[in-house]
């Protein structure tokens, strides 16, 4: 069974849209959706169950780390992901290529990549062929093809040699990917150029993946460049099948890339700023080791139905953080989790309601008002 994806609902005042996937495996997920990252194939603090209560609808997990250790193999014997990591919704896995190239004694051809993970690992060369058949026994839903994510900034031809090599290792992908129910995503590369843009998204939608995700972004562009590039990129890939931008974000990276016609996001912000102390909600961001928290009655935010606001106030909050409980780094990422989805979930209706104009106004006006003054 292939990917479905049906379109419920489109904004008129944006490109923001609404719909739902089917998976080759069965289950649907809603989007908009924010993606949660388990990068061992363990969200930090979190449990599975902790997971499903804050509504997740699927998580991310890393075919790189995931090959280092505990190796494909241990987890396809334990069932795949889905088994090992008691997470019974489902699961997307990356293609390693983000960490293999952001390691410094990286070697990159138009094979493959040789590179050392550590001291203590001997190098390991890892291509198009050798991803696809890691993240065939990690067992995901939907997997990524091998690319190339050059660095920002780079030029203009450092990255069109990454984005051919992005291409050609899509069409490898594509032949070499056996696995019934699993789905594949290619990714469009090309930086900040927009013209790499449209030649890589075009020479994809034509090779029918399941789904496209734009990468390369969040890696020190800015919202501007990040805003432009989506521009450049969605309108050249099918209209019928799921967008991702990979790497994402903040609130406010989340409410452009959407409103731009992205369904699907992901981002380790949300527990990575939890267990630092920061915390999201609808009314801007609390930093919940600040003094003037100590003594604070009220949740953090009032109208919030997760767990933590339904059970401690920002004082006892501030009062684990500050005592370096990891009771309190857990109970902030179920929060900061809960936002997220819920933050997800709310532009999901105002396409639907086609009020998404407004909410993204009224959003930005309660969470960060300096913002509209620019």
């Amino acid at each position: 069974m292939k990917l479905k994806f049906r379109l419920e609902a489109e904004d008129q005042r944006s490109e923001a849209r609404a719909g739902v996937i089917e998976l080759g495996s069965g289950q649907t997920i809603n989007t908009p959706v924010f993606m949660p990252v388990g990068t061992h194939g363990a969200m930090k603090g979190v449990t599975p169950r902790d997971l499903l209560e804050t509504n997740s609808q699927i998580m991310l997990c890393n075919t790189y780390h995931l090959h280092i250790k505990p190796g494909e193999d241990v987890v396809k014997k334990m069932g795949g992901l889905h088994s090992f990591t008691g997470w019974k919704k489902p699961i997307l896995t990356d293609s390693g290529g983000f960490q293999v190239f952001s390691l410094p004694e990286a070697k990159i051809t138009d094979e493959g990549v040789y590179f050392q993970p550590d001291k203590d690992h001997a190098k390991i060369f890892l291509d198009a062929r050798k991803s696809i058949k890691i993240q065939e026994d990690l067992g995901a839903d939907i997997i990524m093809c091998f690319d190339e994510c050059p660095p920002f900034p780079s030029t203009k031809k450092y990255n069109e040699r990454s984005m051919r090599r992005t291409i050609e290792w899509a069409k490898i992908c594509k032949d070499v990917h056996k696995r019934s129910g699993q789905n594949l995503f290619g990714i469009v590369q090309g930086g900040v150029f927009f013209d790499l843009r449209e030649e890589c998204a075009l020479a994809l939608s034509d090779m029918d993946f399941d789904g496209y995700a734009i990468g390369g972004l969040a890696i020190g562009e800015g919202l501007e460049n990040m805003k432009q590039v989506i521009d450049q990129t969605v309108v050249h890939l099918p209209k019928d099948k799921p967008r991702y931008v990979m790497g994402i974000g903040t609130p406010i990276d989340l409410l452009e890339a959407v409103g731009r016609g992205i369904d699907m996001c992901d981002c380790i912000i949300p527990t990575k700023h939890a267990r630092g102390g920061t915390l999201y909600t609808f009314m801007g961001k609390i930093r919940i080791k600040n003094g003037n928290l100590k003594k604070d009655k009220y949740p953090l935010d009032t109208k919030c139905k997760c767990y933590t606001c339904q059970n401690f106030s920002r004082a006892y909050l501030h009062h684990l953080y500050t005592s370096d409980e990891i009771l309190g780094q857990m109970l902030g990422s179920i929060h900061n989790l809960f936002f997220y989805n819920e933050f997800m979930s709310q532009m999901r209706d105002a396409i639907q309601t086609n009020s998404f104009y407004g909410f993204k106004k009224e959003f930005i006006k309660k969470y960060d008002p300096s913002l509209l003054k620019e």
